[in-house]
């Protein structure tokens, strides 16, 4: 089969597959994204030389101890006290669950910044290759979902808008580099990428954000007037930082001297190859999302 032929299809089942799933339901949604982050947790296994026996039991099993705790929190309380036989309310406070996780997150997103950019990395401790696959697979998986309920009830229309904005800016970052790219963005990293295309993929998204907040998504009451705002910041967001991830994942695979992460989308590599962006995104995203209420 064409190469070409073979990148399209896959890249059409992978997107109808995504779409469906988050436009039926939470359920659907949710269960989705599980079983991309055990693929992807597989594929990074093999990028770091880890075993993978225990990392997808622990993945497996913490992202559904979350997606219950979070969103089935009053069912879950029911079930935990039907099992003691007890009558006593049990206080799950998701929210400070939540904010230790994204700090968790953060700090190991710096860590991976500071992994992009240092020469004399060529290897990684095992005590490292936990803390990324927490902080830079799992965790991220986790907020990849809360951000889809926003500031209040479960949304499509977000998790839509922030996969439109990524699809948006690798395209015209593509377009625009292999157009009028001279300057090299990383070249001993990605040797693709260039400085021109880096801008022309941040200056469409942020274009595309502003078309989201005007033809597709309505901001809550609270925030109508600020729709713009919030999408094309959203947008910049991830502009900057999904290009961040993408190189990230660039540095894991020149590491492990490898060209895709995993061979399950012809034409594509791995699932990680497909989510490196969103994954390192999603977690400031989220941040940007619990700031809005403050600064609004």
């Amino acid at each position: 089969m064409n190469e070409t032929l073979k990148r399209g299809i896959s890249g059409a089942i992978y997107i109808a597959l995504l779409l469906s799933s988050i436009l039926f339901s939470t359920e659907s949604f949710i269960i989705l994204f599980g079983i991309f982050l055990i693929i992807a947790t597989y594929e990074f296994c093999n990028l770091i030389q880890l075993n993978k026996i225990f990392p997808l039991f622990f993945v497996a099993l913490f992202y559904t101890s979350i997606s219950l705790i979070s969103f089935y929190k009053t069912e879950t309380e029911n079930y935990i006290n039907r099992i003691q036989n007890k009558n006593i309310k049990i206080d799950l406070d998701i929210d400070q669950v939540n904010i230790i996780l994204l700090i968790i997150t953060l700090i190991v997103s710096i860590k991976c910044i500071v992994f992009l950019f240092d020469d004399t990395a060529q290897s990684l401790s095992k005590l490292s290759k936990y803390v990324y696959l927490l902080g830079y697979i799992l965790l991220p998986f986790v907020f990849i979902t809360k951000i889809s309920f926003g500031i209040n009830d479960y949304n499509p229309k977000i998790i839509i808008g922030l996969f439109i904005l990524i699809w948006t800016n690798d395209t015209f970052a593509y377009l625009v580099g292999k157009s009028i790219g001279k300057h090299k963005l990383l070249e001993r990293i990605s040797p693709k990428k260039t400085i021109e295309g880096f801008i022309g993929g941040v200056v469409f998204a942020v274009f595309t954000g502003f078309l989201i907040s005007k033809l597709y998504i309505k901001a809550s009451p609270s925030f109508s007037g600020k729709s713009i705002l919030i999408w094309t910041s959203i947008a910049l967001i991830v502009g900057i930082f999904g290009t961040i991830g993408d190189l990230i994942e660039s540095k894991f695979k020149r590491i492990a001297g490898i060209k895709d992460s995993g061979k399950i989308m012809p034409g594509h590599g791995g699932i990680l190859d497909r989510l490196d962006s969103v994954i390192f995104v999603a977690p400031i995203v989220y941040l940007f999302y619990q700031l809005l209420p403050y600064v609004s």
